[in-house]
């Protein structure tokens, strides 16, 4: 029994050897052909605990196969955006816009609406103050103090304006009874060459007329005691709209840049400077509108007046002074102011004067549209007749004759205001594009060398 385990210690000792001498003999033979099994891993402390990869969702492709080619084809839902044609977009973009400066205006004129008086006295009194501030200027400039010489010029101005107005009231109260007569008169000629005029007019439609007028001056006598009623309450605004214009003017005249500087500060910083800019341009285009409108006005009336004067048309003074006051209202202005002085030709004369009255009228308003306008307002201030046109109506149904008297001179300024603020963007940004060039080649040039010591 004792030789059992030895011999099967030596049977296992053989084939150990024999094992080891395969194994060497595979080696030097090389690596037998096929596919060699991946060996098995060393099981690690953490591999023990791993869970189990059956237990884990499957791991996502990397790669998506396409769809077989029977598969029908899909397209993809395009952007809302892109699909929306591109006029669309852009009328659409455009649209909203204006609604918002449509409704930015709206509730504009309805403030200005509200306050209409307040309004249209400031900016009577900041016409008044372009047309006498060059005179304060004039006087600082001779060594005359600030307070003297705005209190000079305020007084001055108002007395001559006063002046003025009173002498258009003494003339027509004065010549009221001379000129109702020559009225009657005239409406007697009148009749009498409409009766031998070719226009076959009889005297019974004549008569029918007068008491048709008649008539309704007789049932409208309310409306007719409301209307001077509401003329009563008119005058006094009328007085309050004056006040306000009188202390506006003096308070312009005198602190005029200190309250300039003091609006500036409330624009965004970004934009102080661009306005800082078309503030004086614009102010210069409004002293020079003024003054030049005064000019042609005066012209207007001198040589209006004068021709009323040779043709013995009566009250041709106040006329004169009416067609002065007119002329601030452009186009439509000397349109009324003309026909007044040619209907108080025809009632008071006769029809050859007031046709002569009407060559006297168009004459000067031809000069005055291509001569006068053109060399005394030049280029500066001058403004398309068809903006003239809607700009006076405009300023008509919002504010009577003051919006029609303001709304010239401030689209004139508006011309003025926009065009130096588009000049000046565009200034910026050619400064811009300099400054991003300039960069760019100082980046790619680098820093200059120092100097040696």
């Amino acid at each position: 029994m004792s030789r059992l385990p030895r011999w099967v210690g030596g049977l296992g000792s053989g084939l150990i050897r024999l094992a080891e001498r395969l194994d060497a003999h595979k080696a030097a033979a090389g690596p037998a052909p096929g596919p060699t099994p991946a060996p098995e891993p060393v099981p690690t402390p953490s591999s023990v605990h791993a869970p189990d990869p059956a237990t884990q969702p499957a791991a996502e492709p990397e790669h998506v196969p396409p769809p077989p080619a029977y598969a029908p084809a899909v397209a993809a839902r395009q952007d809302p955006v892109a699909a929306v044609p591109w006029g669309v977009r852009v009328a659409a973009e455009v649209s909203w816009r204006l609604l918002v400066l449509a409704g930015t205006l709206w509730v504009l004129m309805r403030v200005i609406s509200a306050v209409r008086l307040v309004v249209l006295a400031f900016v009577a009194g900041l016409l008044i103050t372009a047309l006498l501030q060059p005179t304060v200027a004039l006087l600082r400039r001779r060594g005359v103090p600030r307070g003297l010489a705005t209190a000079m010029t305020f007084i001055s101005g108002f007395v001559v304006m006063g002046l003025v107005g009173w002498f258009v009231v003494w003339q027509v109260t004065e010549n009221l009874d001379d000129l109702s007569r020559q009225v009657q008169h005239g409406i007697s000629e009148l009749k009498r060459w409409l009766l031998n005029s070719p226009f076959h007019v009889t005297e019974s439609q004549i008569n029918n007329i007068a008491d048709k007028l008649s008539e309704a001056i007789g049932t409208n006598t309310k409306d007719i005691t409301t209307a001077g009623i509401e003329g009563v309450q008119v005058i006094i605004e009328v007085l309050t709209g004056i006040l306000l214009a009188m202390f506006s003017t003096l308070f312009l005249l005198y602190d005029g840049p200190k309250i300039w500087q003091w609006l500036l500060k409330l624009v965004p910083t970004g934009a102080r400077e661009g306005v800082a800019g078309a503030g004086p341009r614009a102010w210069a285009t409004l002293t020079a509108y003024v003054r030049g409108t005064v000019i042609v006005a005066l012209i207007d009336a001198i040589f209006i007046g004068i021709g009323l004067f040779f043709l013995e048309v009566p009250m041709y003074v106040p006329l004169a002074v009416f067609i002065f006051l007119f002329a601030f209202i452009p186009l439509v202005g000397a349109v009324v102011s003309g026909a007044l002085a040619v209907v108080v030709a025809l009632v008071t004369r006769d029809v050859f004067t007031a046709m002569m009255v009407l060559l006297v009228v168009l004459a000067v308003q031809q000069i005055e549209g291509h001569v006068l306008q053109p060399f005394i307002l030049g280029r500066a201030v001058r403004v398309h007749p068809l903006a003239v046109v809607l700009s006076v109506a405009a300023g008509s149904m919002i504010a009577g004759i003051g919006g029609a008297v303001v709304a010239v001179p401030l689209v004139a300024v508006t011309n003025t205001v926009v065009g130096y603020l588009r000049a000046y963007a565009k200034d910026q940004a050619t400064r811009a594009v300099l400054e991003v060039s300039t960069g760019e080649t100082a980046a790619v040039k680098g820093p200059p060398p120092s100097p040696r010591a």
